[in-house]
Formats: structure tokens, sequence, C-alpha cells
């Protein structure tokens, strides 16, 4: 058994694509995904399957959702020692804990393009600090990410890929309930 770690995009925000947790457990738990466990209302989820492709899990858990639910969701999954391994090669990583509120994790389906992230990597942001790195874009937000100009909807524009933003609290956590 592999131990994952699933991030829905879009759940729970501004009164739209409702889903309560304990519906989300038990509906997972019914595809063969064992140990399911949530945290917080925006759809963070990890689960063991003997399943050992993340790309399947994803299609599994939308499919899932979009049948019970009605409507189309992103999904990323990923081992949980692919969120470790995210979590130490931080570079803005710090043990200040005022510091870690400003460090975000633009997770991306797909590794984007190389002119894509060539184009981006040349863009400069007032109050924000990136790098992207495969499918993963490290964000530092000194303001906060709701007054971030670097936000998902043009990340996703300009990778052309789906995208989910989550906190470095929210990713700990995660790396938490996984043992």
């Amino acid at each position: 058994m592999i131990t994952y770690v699933a991030f829905l995009r879009g759940i729970n925000v501004s009164g739209r694509h409702k889903v309560q947790m304990a519906g989300l457990k038990e509906l997972l738990s019914k595809q063969k995904l064992e140990d399911v466990k949530t945290y917080i209302q925006s759809g963070n989820v990890v689960f063991r399957s003997e399943l050992e492709n993340s790309k399947e899990l994803e299609n599994l858990i939308a499919k899932a959702i979009l049948n019970h639910f009605n409507f189309d969701v992103p999904v990323i999954v990923m081992t949980i020692s692919k969120l470790k391994e995210l979590l130490d090669r931080n570079p803005f990583k710090t043990d200040d804990e005022h510091l870690q509120k400003q460090n975000y994790f633009v997770l991306l389906k797909e590794v984007p393009s190389a002119e894509d992230v060539e184009k981006l990597s040349k863009e400069t942001f007032k109050t924000e600090d990136f790098l992207v790195a495969n499918d993963c874009i490290f964000l530092k937000c000194t303001a906060g990410y709701g007054k971030a100009k670097l936000n998902n909807n043009l990340i996703e524009r300009k990778l052309k890929v789906e995208a989910t933003t989550r906190n470095y609290r929210t990713m700990s956590k995660m790396l938490e309930l996984s043992v």
C-alpha cells in the first residue's frame, strides 16, 4: 500500500461546488481507497491505495466526484514522499512561524512547457517571489496570498496547465496526517 495525498481544486469556494468532507471520505472509501482522512473544507485528502499510478488515481477521484456530486473538479494526487520532498526543497523554507505564513505551493497537474516557464520566470511581482520547479511553483507572498498578483488563475493562464494552491500549514498538516 502506498500513501497518497489528493488536492481538489475549487470545492466549497464562494458557495459553489459544495462537498461535505464526511461525504467525500465516504465516497472515496467506496472507490477502494483506504484509511481516507480529510483536512479542512477545501479538498485535502490523505489515503492509501494499492494503485501505483497517481494519474490513474486522479482520474478515479475526479470521475467519482463527477458521478456523485455532478460537477467536474481538477484533482492532483501525489505520494507522501513527493509531498515531503516539496516541503524539504522549498527555497523559502524557514523556521519562523510568521514567515512560514508567506509560503505557498502552487501544485501543477503536469509539467508546463519550457517556453511557458521561461516567459513566466521573466515576470516580476512587487510582493511575490517565486520559483518554478517542474510541477510545483514555490511562492512567497510578503503581502499575503489574498493580495497576490501571481495567483492560481494567472498561473494556469500563463503555463496552460491546471493548478491548485496550498499554504505551508496545509502542506505540513497533510504530511502529519499521513502517519
